[in-house]
């Protein structure tokens, strides 16, 4: 999949079939809209868009207004939803940067500007609530009117159900947030997950566990630090952590501002996902992590961040969270034990 910042460059293609939206988390909903699309493209014979926005339009809303709480909780980072986008089978991602401009522009501006000489739309596919333009002003009716002029297809595509629920970015936030990540897995199609490149830390994690018993290696941490500062997901999980051996790794996570530390250390209170595997494969040096992308998938919610009074007390919840998620692993083992079993029967 071709990805470009911003419509002006040589590579972007002439003509496309397009859909426009955030394709926050990409859930089972978008996945039925870019399919859908992808069929369209290939009718026509034109690569399959993503018109996509960064920041966030309600991000820039909320700053503007001086009103953060307005922002809307970030399921995925743009690495993640680009990287879902391509696995859907997307030609080509544009991601448009949100600003003062593209808030104001109206929305006829933004059709001859954007959709038809910088995007060339030979059909644009949206979802039933789609608005657009300056204070959203422009609807599905003016858009349907305006390729009829102009010469480009529309078409809407109804919300998508699972269980009788509408599939939705703020409906995956909901079960994100009340710690439902079985919930949230059947809207988005697959586990939660969050990737990015495994950085330094300040390494307390193997201080902390060097003097418990049965831990002479530490706590070695996996960190992947985050921009955004409202992440949908918040708490301690146990994960599976791809990227470092061909299997996935079984561990446990802390997502957020690590509470018991001291503010003003080296991750300078961002959101950090810290992932310590239980299991550190012998294959794997203790330094050989860093700097390599690895995914994390959040499976299960042990508990919400704690704030401990002092690191001895730490060490020692770090430690039951350690069992805990051991504990569940067995439970899903058995499980899938006792379903193969029956399969045999």
């Amino acid at each position: 999949m071709k990805v470009f910042r911003g419509f002006h460059h040589p590579g972007v293609a002439a003509a496309c079939a397009l859909t426009i939206g955030n394709f926050d988390g990409v859930h089972r909903g978008h996945q039925a809209m870019l399919a859908l699309l992808r069929s369209e493209a290939q009718h026509r014979g034109v690569p399959s868009c993503v018109l996509t926005f960064e920041p966030h339009p309600r991000d820039w809303f909320a700053e503007v207004a001086g009103r953060a709480s307005l922002a809307p909780a970030r399921i995925a980072t743009l690495r993640d939803k680009l990287t879902e986008l391509e696995r859907c089978g997307i030609d080509q991602t544009i991601v448009l940067r949100f600003d003062a401009q593209l808030a104001a522009q109206p929305p006829q501006a933004f059709i001859d500007e954007v959709l038809l000489r910088g995007l060339g739309a030979r059909y644009v596919l949206v979802g039933d609530d789609f608005r657009f333009g300056a204070r959203r002003a422009g609807d599905y009716a003016l858009l349907d009117a305006a390729g009829a002029a102009a010469g480009f297809d529309v078409a809407r595509m109804n919300s998508y159900e699972v269980g009788g629920l509408r599939v939705s970015s703020s409906a995956v936030r909901e079960a994100l947030a009340a710690g439902r990540m079985e919930a949230a897995a059947r809207l988005l199609g697959r586990p939660y997950s969050l990737s990015g490149h495994v950085v330094h830390g300040r390494k307390l994690g193997r201080e902390l566990g060097a003097s418990a018993p049965g831990r002479g290696d530490g706590f070695r941490t996996l960190n992947l630090r985050f921009s955004h500062w409202k992440p949908a997901a918040a708490g301690i999980f146990a994960v599976h952590v791809h990227g470092l051996v061909p299997a996935p790794l079984e561990g446990v996570a802390n997502m957020g501002v690590r509470p018991s530390l001291d503010p003003a250390d080296v991750n300078g209170g961002r959101v950090l996902l810290e992932t310590h595997c239980l299991d550190w494969p012998a294959t794997l040096g203790p330094e050989e992590a860093y700097g390599k992308i690895i995914r994390v998938d959040l499976l299960h919610k042990l508990h919400d961040e704690l704030r401990y009074p002092s690191l001895d007390a730490l060490t020692a919840g770090i430690a039951r969270d350690g069992e805990e998620a051991r504990a569940y692993f067995a439970s899903r083992h058995g499980q899938t034990h006792r379903q193969t079993s029956r399969d045999r029967i």
